[in-house]
């Protein structure tokens, strides 16, 4: 009988019941993959698995700021499972995001800033390249971390460099059971949320303010209201996020509303992500009174 108590303080509990949502995400992803695998392809299924892998990156995001469990092992497994439904590594969000975008919060020093390329824009053609050019300069960032942790923290260079065999042997495995299936089922929607994961900072900052934080305040970030927040875990109310980078994804919701929505500037706060994409991506190539306009002054584009 006293075994009991010990094997339950044992197993691995969750830090937030909210995060049931994250494992139901966690675990329809691959299933979906593997079912379409096995009986073929279907456009509802594959959709859905499409949204799914911007779950992940999600995912991906608060477990870097908070692991989703009390136990050690619980959350190293979870980085693992990341690792491969991500298609990357998850060590990366420490040098990238926390190390840097938060750090710097779309100022001149932060490394992947919207207008480091061409300029102060917010238009299709620069979210679609968005990620293209954050990769261009983060990976040296990613290189330059290893290298570091290779020096002075052995333990936690092989870590991260598991991880990185974890998701090239499930390419390289998969790639050599079925080459198709597994561009079209595995590949293909992890670089679908990847593409997805590093656009969202151009989503989320474009046009707004990277000044000086004196100057820029609380607009160096655009919020998104409406579905996006209880379907990807309130990702769009991203100034609460980036002044409380350690509060669990549930709580943003009221810190936006109590907090933040009336002291930033009313047009970063958006009521809705596909509404502002439309708006302003496409309705704006044709009608420049509904393009953004930046909040940022001109001397401080670099």
């Amino acid at each position: 009988m006293p075994a009991r108590p010990d094997l339950r303080r044992r197993l691995p509990s969750l830090r937030n019941r909210r995060d049931w949502q994250s494992l139901a995400y966690l675990a329809a992803l691959p299933a979906l993959a593997a079912w379409q695998w096995v009986y073929g392809f279907w456009w509802p299924l594959y959709g859905l698995m499409l949204f799914l892998t911007l779950g992940i990156g999600v995912i991906h995001h608060n477990h870097t700021h908070i692991r989703m469990w009390r136990g050690r092992w619980a959350n190293r497994a979870t980085d693992f499972w990341i690792t491969l439904l991500q298609g990357h590594p998850t060590f990366v969000f420490y040098p990238a995001h926390v190390a840097n975008h938060h750090r710097y919060k779309h100022g001149e020093r932060d490394a992947a800033r919207t207008y480091r390329f061409g300029g102060d824009t917010n238009h299709l053609w620069g979210y679609v390249l968005h990620p293209f050019q954050a990769g261009w300069v983060l990976y040296p960032m990613f290189f330059a971390w290893l290298g570091r942790l290779r020096r002075h923290w052995p333990g936690a260079w092989r870590y991260s460099v598991a991880q990185y065999g974890a998701w090239l042997g499930l390419w390289g495995g998969l790639l050599a059971v079925n080459p198709v299936k597994a561009l079209v089922f595995v590949i293909v929607p992890q670089l679908h949320g990847l593409h997805w994961l590093l656009a969202t900072n151009y989503l989320q900052h474009a046009h707004a303010d990277g000044g000086p934080r004196h100057v820029a305040g609380l607009n160096y970030a655009r919020n998104f209201e409406g579905l996006v927040n209880p379907l990807l875990f309130n990702i769009g109310l991203h100034t609460a996020h980036h002044e409380h980078p350690r509060a669990h994804w549930s709580d943003l919701t009221r810190l936006h509303r109590d907090h933040y929505r009336a002291r930033v500037d009313p047009a970063l706060n958006e009521r809705g992500l596909v509404p502002y994409m439309a708006r302003v991506f496409v309705l704006g190539i044709f009608m420049p009174r509904l393009r953004s306009r930046s909040s940022m002054a001109p001397e401080h584009v670099r």
